[in-house]
């Protein structure tokens, strides 16, 4: 059989395409090789194990054309062979041979074969069939081409617009975290430690379903907008360095529902921009990590036992991402300083925590913690906050 390359032959410009002929009848390789050389490139191998070692060689052949009846191994076993290896298995392969039965045709096909030409051969028949399948061919390939690099650049611009995304939440974040004179490595603690909980407990009976598919990244993604509604409370409040009073810390704590509700405001604002019903439906679908954005933000103080806010939900009730991180906070609160108190010692910090479980956390997230706890104290020190400068000298 000869085959018609791709190499760098060229005719009027255009570069010739390569055509595999496989035959046992040298007779039958010159009359095929003789027809086909003046439009392609050809090669010829005249037993099976030459065809399939002729079908590697660089450049692939376009198309190949395949004689059934051959000592050794037959047309129907090459073509098992070539459909078998990734690198062949997408040639063409035209059929040639004597039989003229329905039932070898109709075996050839099933095994993959694109055509089926029986001899003695008709010149014109096969040209045009050649012509034909190689055009499909260019085709398919052209397509395949075509759909591979539509595929990196979707991944490409999705890429880039969650980078934006990822930097316009952690911008966001930085703002909120400035007025409360905290720095941005306090995002980037908490969003670590809800990470760590949320890895650990995504195989847990009562926690997979709510850390299943995107929902874990969704969580981690979002946590950097937990505190987002202290951007509403006034300065005299957030920055107060001594406690606050009952009235004080009504007005702190609403920055629960402030975040909540400014996160909840955009979305509808977004949704109401949208052109049509349609548009719509696919930006409610695209603010996933909003939601969870949302949960995080008006859920993170509340308690276990019910006594915490906004709502005093109970138990179950909080949001399992409002679960890890009102941990993931207070381990960070209780580890840094603030204006208001030094930091605590790790062992200070876990004997506080631990006496929450049940009662500030969720005892299975206490849990983690523990399995956890030397891993938190490394991202802990990894990401210290800056010494304060002393004060300069008048």
């Amino acid at each position: 059989m000869t085959i018609a390359t791709r190499g760098d032959v060229r005719a009027g410009g255009l570069e010739k395409q390569t055509i595999l002929i496989v035959d046992d009848t040298p007779q039958n390789l010159t009359i095929l090789g003789e027809l086909l050389q003046p439009s392609y490139r050809v090669r010829a191998a005249n037993s099976g194990e030459r065809a399939l070692r002729a079908a590697g060689l660089q450049p692939r052949p376009d198309l190949i054309l395949l004689d059934v009846m051959m000592p050794e191994m037959d047309g129907y076993v090459v073509m098992q062979r070539l459909r078998a290896d990734p690198a062949t298995a997408d040639i063409p392969v035209i059929f040639v041979t004597a039989m003229h039965d329905a039932e070898s045709e109709e075996r050839g096909l099933e095994l993959g074969a694109v055509d089926y030409i029986t001899k003695p051969i008709n010149p014109a028949i096969v040209l045009a069939r050649v012509h034909t399948h190689l055009e499909l061919k260019q085709a398919r390939d052209r397509l395949a081409f075509e759909n591979e690099w539509l595929e990196r650049e979707v991944a490409r611009r999705m890429s880039e617009n969650l980078l934006i995304q990822d930097l316009s939440v952690r911008a966001l974040a930085c703002l909120s975290e400035a007025r409360d004179n905290e720095t941005g490595l306090h995002i980037v603690r908490t969003q670590t430690y809800v990470e760590l909980l949320a890895r650990h407990l995504e195989s847990h009976d009562r926690f997979r379903d709510a850390l299943a598919g995107e929902n874990l990244g969704m969580i981690v993604k979002a946590a950097p907008l937990h505190d987002v509604g202290k951007v509403g409370v006034p300065d005299s409040i957030l920055l107060k360095p001594g406690r606050l009073t009952a009235e004080e810390f009504d007005v702190m704590k609403s920055h629960a529902t402030i975040g909540a509700d400014a996160i909840n405001k955009a979305m509808v604002q977004a949704i109401a921009a949208c052109a049509d019903a349609e548009a719509a439906e696919r930006a409610a679908k695209a603010f996933g990590f909003l939601e969870v954005a949302k949960e995080i933000a008006v859920g993170h103080h509340e308690k276990w036992d019910g006594s915490g806010y906004p709502a005093g939900l109970v138990g179950d009730a909080i949001p399992v991402s409002a679960r890890l991180m009102a941990l993931a906070d207070v381990f960070d609160a209780l580890m840094t300083r603030r204006v208001y108190k030094q930091p605590f010692s790790l062992d200070e910090t876990t004997r506080i925590i631990c006496e929450g479980r049940g009662k500030h956390f969720d005892p299975d997230v206490v849990d983690a913690f523990m399995a956890c706890r030397e891993r938190f104290a490394d991202i802990a020190s990894r990401f210290a906050d800056p010494e304060p400068e002393a004060p300069k000298a008048a």
